[in-house]
């Protein structure tokens, strides 16, 4: 552009080489601007490479945004049949599949409606069922999931394991990186146009979890009143911390004056909402006090965590000492490689249970 000077210009994606082989799940993952919708278009041809090539055969269904392949103009049953018609489907082919489009989509009293009217969840509910139940070759989904309730997206995690079990290239984008963990065999991770790291999901996605966390101490605000030191995270008997088993987390907290103060700890992976928390009522000295928070059995399963912090006092200001991460740890702990890949991460905290089976009397 005029007045832009070359050193202006950003790669979107820069020495990106990779091949998905029919039938395979692959997740991208990544911070916001490192490339994975740009590598999404350029996969379903919406955009061109200034350099390199891209091959995609077959059919592709994409839904890379809210309104991707839908006309407002069009009703929704008229728009069924022109994404079918995109695909290369005839009219045969999108009529066959129609009534299950309808009912996923739960649009049966507004099909007929343009669907310049329908909500924005109602369109996405649209794109998905459309791009999903004409049997692509290959699906393509950016993280369009998130305009959805909880009930509608697990629906969907659901049609996408159905479509990929049917032999159907998966291509998902999400920041939900247990999704993206059970649904994918592998992982890429895209950071500022580059691809770092090319490998099987839990491999990848722990290796991008560790690099959030480590980023985010770094940049972690612990200016308030209280100051908290990075903690300590053994087994009660020192071992390292392991399923089940007591966990020891010790730090200490520097007060300038003697007051009340109400402490919380969370344990997380990566920067998400935290899996447990533990909250304590204390007085604190002035000076350095050291604070020792035991776990009688820790729920987690095998992998790595964050333990983050921060400190109130009795009217519950938490601008004394802001929610920061003090330590990071890691669980030895059952192994999950023997569960199917759908379930492997469907909860992160793993709880000892016991069962009994009571049989019908034979005869």
């Amino acid at each position: 552009m005029r007045g832009q000077t070359r050193d202006a210009w950003r790669w979107a994606l820069r020495d990106v080489e990779l091949e998905v082989a029919p039938g395979e799940a692959v997740g991208l993952i990544g911070s916001n601007g490192s490339g994975k919708s740009t590598l999404l278009k350029l996969l379903n041809g919406v955009m061109y490479p200034t350099a390199g090539n891209v091959r995609v055969t077959g059919r592709i269904g994409s839904l890379i945004e809210v309104r991707a392949g839908i006309h407002p103009d069009l009703t929704g049953r008229e728009n069924a049949y022109l994404y079918g018609s995109l695909l290369g489907l005839g009219r045969k082919g999108v009529t066959a599949k129609l009534d299950q489009i309808v009912e996923f989509a739960q649009l049966e009293n507004a099909i007929n409606r343009q669907v310049k009217f329908y909500s924005s969840g109602m369109q996405m509910r649209l794109g998905f069922a459309v791009a999903a139940f004409l049997e692509p070759d290959v699906l393509l989904v950016d993280e369009v999931l998130a305009v959805g309730d909880a009930s509608f997206q697990q629906r969907c995690l659901q049609r996408m394991s159905e479509v990929h079990a049917s032999g159907t290239t998966l291509v998902l984008v999400s920041h939900d990186l247990a999704a993206v963990e059970s649904m994918c065999t592998r992982v890429l991770w895209l950071e500022q146009s580059y691809l770092r790291a090319d490998g099987p999901a839990r491999e990848v996605v722990a290796a991008y979890r560790h690099a959030v966390e480590l980023q985010t101490e770094l940049e972690a605000d612990n200016d308030g009143e209280f100051r908290i030191s990075a903690a300590n995270i053994r087994r009660v008997d020192g071992a390292q911390p392991s399923t089940y088993h007591p966990l020891r987390i010790t730090f200490s907290i520097l007060s300038p004056t003697k007051q009340d103060s109400h402490v919380y700890i969370g344990v997380t992976e990566g920067t998400a909402p935290s899996i447990f928390t533990c909250a304590a009522q204390v007085t604190l000295e002035e000076g350095v006090n050291r604070l020792e928070c035991v776990v009688d059995h820790l729920p987690l399963p095998r992998g790595s965590y964050s333990v983050w912090a921060c400190a109130t006092d009795d009217v519950g200001r938490f601008d004394l000492s802001p929610w920061h991460p003090i330590g990071s740890f890691d669980v030895m702990g059952p192994e999950p490689d023997d569960l199917p890949r759908a379930i492997v991460r469907l909860s992160a905290v793993q709880v000892r249970s016991t069962w009994e089976v009571r049989t019908p009397p034979s005869g």
